[in-house]
């Protein structure tokens, strides 16, 4: 990936925070001094050395998120928004939570207000006004799955949403989405820019499929994996619990298969394992499988939801969902179906179970790492925001929590490399 920064064009520029103007208030935060970030604090993010052990020539850095010792907002004289937007994903209520408490507790705010149902929350035109989040609110919802705050996919006019920002006087608006709701949070940025207003645009990234680039890792993906899991053991419990059994479990990941192959690490029980980023052809296949069952009499095959899209193409081509992302067709059934008639062709006597627990994990609560995980992405969110950086997300690189230009994150997608040493891995203990 750091080699490939280069051939993009990009220089450090690209990895410097925006900011809203200079900092004149003292944070109300009482710390030790060392707590606080110094302005020229930097991550670094060349992680190795080139293959001759010489340091590369372009040395990049990502902003320290904070506390500092001085902030741009007078804390109780601004509101702050929270708005969750996307597919749901374990964690959701533990950011919400952990904004809330540190913008109510730590910085004292006038008021925290959650905006219902994603970007609709902000249209002059929603049903639905904002809630008024408290202490006491907020108390216990990180032991549940989803958002309080509801969810949805697409935007809403950026004038309207700019509009009801104003209005409702928000400095800070966190937003936390994915890949459609980031190009929100940029447009909300730029439209504000032109304004000339103070208001922070703040980005938590969430994604399950954990594929959002220059970001080690997301919220939500260690419980995905966890849960994905569980999904794996109870098919290979199917799988040889039957003559010829086959366990065929679908999972997320649309573009990425980080999901599949780290739960099939996890599990050591997957025998096939596909993902996107490396096609298969459906021959190859049956003959791993028709293999298998002679050898073993059993086997456990995972799929992620993005594999095998050109086998499923109609004359109707790819539509979008209301955040632009294509439609997936469901490679789930197509496969079960492929493989009962090869199997039924070859004579081979089986028994086939498909399972799809996707929205089951995506709904459950965060695990105990991914809560944590969230409790100090939250604070670091507040932080920055405090201090009147924009246009930026909260990122983990490197063991360090970091501060990502959204322009930065959403240049290209995360996805497996097949050649790297963790798909290797998965390799070898398939078979």
């Amino acid at each position: 990936m750091e080699a490939q920064l280069i051939d993009d064009g990009l220089s450090q520029d690209d990895f410097l925070a925006e900011s809203l103007g200079r900092c004149a208030f003292p944070t109300p935060l009482s710390l030790p001094d060392d707590f606080f970030s110094k302005p020229p604090e930097r991550v670094i993010f060349n992680t190795t050395t080139g293959p001759d052990g010489q340091m590369p020539e372009h040395i990049f850095s990502f902003q320290a998120p904070g506390p500092f010792l001085e902030i741009f907002f007078e804390p109780s004289a601004i509101n702050v928004g929270i708005v969750t937007c996307g597919g749901l994903c374990p964690g959701l209520n533990d950011v919400i939570r952990s904004i809330t408490y540190s913008c109510l507790a730590s910085y004292k705010v006038k008021k925290v207000l959650g905006f219902k149902n994603g970007y609709a929350g902000l249209s002059n035109k929603t049903f639905a006004p904002p809630v008024n989040l408290t202490r006491d609110e907020v108390h216990n919802i990180h032991g549940q799955g989803g958002t309080i705050l509801g969810s949805s996919r697409g935007g809403q006019p950026i004038g309207e949403m700019v509009d009801t920002l104003e209005g409702h006087g928000i400095g800070i608006l966190f937003v936390i989405g994915g890949d459609g709701a980031h190009h929100g949070s940029m447009a909300l940025a730029e439209e504000i820019r032109r304004r000339k207003l103070a208001i922070a645009i703040v980005g938590i990234p969430k994604t399950i499929d954990n594929d959002i680039s220059f970001i080690h890792k997301t919220f939500g993906f260690d419980t995905a994996v966890e849960e994905a899991r569980k999904a794996l053991n109870a098919a290979h419990v199917e799988a040889t619990g039957a003559y010829n059994g086959i366990g065929l479990v679908k999972l997320m990941g649309r573009d990425a298969g980080f999901i599949a192959a780290h739960a099939t690490l996890a599990s050591g029980n997957v025998n096939i394992c596909l993902i996107p980023e490396e096609p298969f052809e459906l021959d190859r296949l049956f003959h791993r499988i028709k293999m298998r069952l002679s050898q073993r009499n059993h086997l456990v095959i995972v799929v992620a939801e993005g594999v095998g899209q050109d086998f499923l193409a109609d004359q109707e081509g790819r539509r979008f969902d209301d955040s632009g992302n294509p439609k997936l067709k469901d490679i789930g059934p197509f496969l079960k179906q492929q493989i009962t008639d090869f199997l039924k062709r070859e004579k081979i006597t089986h028994t086939l179970k498909y399972i799809d627990p996707s929205y089951m994990i995506r709904s459950t609560p965060a695990t105990a790492t991914d809560s944590s995980f969230c409790l100090q992405l939250g604070s670091y969110a507040v932080h920055a925001g405090m201090a009147g950086l924009t246009n930026i997300l909260i990122g983990y690189w490197n063991q360090h929590f970091c501060l990502m230009p959204i322009k930065l994150a959403l240049k290209r997608k995360k996805k497996v490399g097949i050649n790297d040493a963790m798909w290797r891995s998965v390799l070898e203990i398939t078979d």
